[in-house]
């Protein structure tokens, strides 16, 4: 009898979501060429279909997709003709320059650097002093402990320019002082402060320009498609009203979806007392990464008022600061330990991608196709703005990052700008856009701090749901009154 082992045959299995992208971009590149679209155009669109595919899919990371997407760009647009010479192609180490480019914008050294900042901020503990600190000033009843998580996200946002850290840094609080209630974690109390911090936390991404990435990528975008961008004061002055506005509508959600069992929490208020003083007295560490967060919030706030120094700059003395032996709150070894440097790639990447679409005409081209088929020419401003609002508030549930969102199609959007122009005003509508880019309400899927606070298994996918449909609407409708109010006021529409 044989015994051998017979040779198994070689399988190649790909995760669906990657085949499927695969065969999109193939099916394009095959597709007749345009007459109004270059050929690096059209590879361009292959490209991009590939990454909106993964990005929805999550099939692979979005560090793999980012270095898949840059050797896509390197030999398919490396092997088009150049737009101004069609008789010469672009060549690898040009096409790859364009897949690096965006690691030579401005905005990616402020993400990376408010990912140090917000590694420094866990490290010392300052974060989680601030919050508790500041639930201490707050009563023991039920909507006063909402009221104070709701506080606390807010100042964070200031100081924490990371969503997924502040979050980070909220949860075990929360969930020590549910615990430390007695109250039960699957209860509507404790599912209601949970869902209150990730909703907030989207909302807060809003009114502040630091407080998340895409926020950023949207600066990194006005900068290199538009040349002039918006300061720090300006996004808050623009965000920050319609952020304090859904703060308490999400109060009022929240007690009417998830009425708190009870009233009052009887040793609430000194179980956090409690756990403040187990901290100690603030450490030099603490009050050095203090003071240089307030003086960053200086800089940032005065910008283009008391002084020209752009934001990605003083965040980078920030840093420098924060680093220098002697002075600083920690080493390098204690940073990139910290640091999601896989964030930093996907970043670059995104502009990158971003920048290609538009200079290679892809972009500029699909405008004109969504100007036709919205039917969006000779449109006001401020339907203009509903219009691709929605688009952008309906397409957000097929993405699981806003960061992924806005690399796709806030340079399609800004290519539509430039197409209608009239009374469209590119740079405020894009900053507006921009605010929509963080309406990640509905599914928990569909931003990551949702993800970190659904994992303490305190709600369900269904609470949150109900939630977020109210606040989606709610949040729209309130974009829309704005864009009619205040932001017209402000000239930005």
């Amino acid at each position: 009898m044989n015994t051998a082992n017979t040779a198994k045959p070689l399988v190649l299995r790909l995760p669906w979501g990657l085949l499927v992208g695969l065969l999109a971009a193939v099916a394009i590149l095959l597709l007749p060429e345009q007459s109004d679209l270059p050929v690096a155009g059209q590879r361009m669109l292959a490209i991009l279909a590939f990454a909106v595919i993964v990005w929805i899919s999550e099939s692979v990371s979005y560090e793999v997709s980012a270095i898949i997407i840059m050797a896509l760009m390197a030999f398919l647009l490396g092997s088009a003709p150049k737009i101004a010479d069609p008789t010469q192609l672009i060549g690898t180490k040009d096409a790859l320059a364009m897949g690096l480019a965006g690691f030579a914008n401005s905005a990616l050294a402020l993400v990376a650097s408010a990912l140090f900042i917000a590694a420094a901020m866990t490290h010392t503990g300052l974060d989680k002093r601030i919050a508790l600190a500041t639930l201490s000033k707050v009563g023991a009843s039920t909507h006063r402990v909402l009221i104070g998580a709701t506080v606390v996200t807010i100042l964070l946002s200031f100081i924490v320019p990371s969503a997924t850290a502040r979050v980070a840094c909220m949860v075990p609080i929360m969930m020590g002082i549910i615990a430390a209630f007695g109250v039960d974690k699957r209860s509507a109390f404790a599912g209601g402060i949970m869902i209150l911090v990730a909703q907030a936390t989207s909302i807060w991404n809003v009114g502040i320009q630091t407080s998340a990435a895409q926020n950023l990528l949207s600066v990194g975008f006005m900068q290199k498609l538009l040349g002039e961008s918006v300061t720090w004061m300006d996004w808050l002055i623009a965000g920050a009203p319609w952020s304090l506005v859904m703060s308490g509508i999400l109060y009022w959600v929240v007690l009417k979806v998830m009425p708190p069992e009870m009233d009052r929490i009887e040793g609430g208020k000194e179980a956090v007392r409690k756990a403040l003083s187990e901290l100690g007295p603030m450490t030099g560490n603490e009050r050095r990464l203090l003071a240089i967060s307030l003086t960053l919030l200086a800089f940032w706030a005065t910008e283009g008022k008391l002084h020209s120094f752009d934001t990605a700059s003083t965040t980078m003395v920030g840093l420098a600061l924060l680093m220098m032996p002697g002075i600083g709150v920690m080493g390098w070894k204690e940073a990139q330990a910290r640091i999601p440097w896989g964030t930093v790639i996907v970043f670059g990447v995104g502009i990158s991608l971003g920048t290609a679409v538009l200079s290679t005409g892809a972009g500029g081209w699909l405008a004109k196709l969504m100007v036709i088929h919205l039917g969006m020419e000779g449109m006001s401003p401020f339907w203009v703005f509903a219009v691709l609002g929605l688009f952008l508030i309906l397409i957000h549930l097929g993405f699981a990052s806003a960061t992924a969102l806005t690399s796709a199609m806030l340079p399609i959007m800004i290519a539509l700008l430039q197409h209608l122009g009239g009374d469209i005003k590119p740079l405020g509508m894009s900053m507006l856009l921009g605010f929509v880019m963080s309406f990640g309400f509905l599914l928990p899927i569909n931003a990551p701090q949702n993800m970190v606070c659904i994992a303490t298994d305190t709600f369900t996918s269904k609470q949150f749901l109900r939630t977020g449909i109210w606040l989606t609407l709610a949040g729209y409708l309130l974009m829309l009154l704005f864009a009619a109010t205040w932001w017209r006021w402000l000239g930005w529409i």
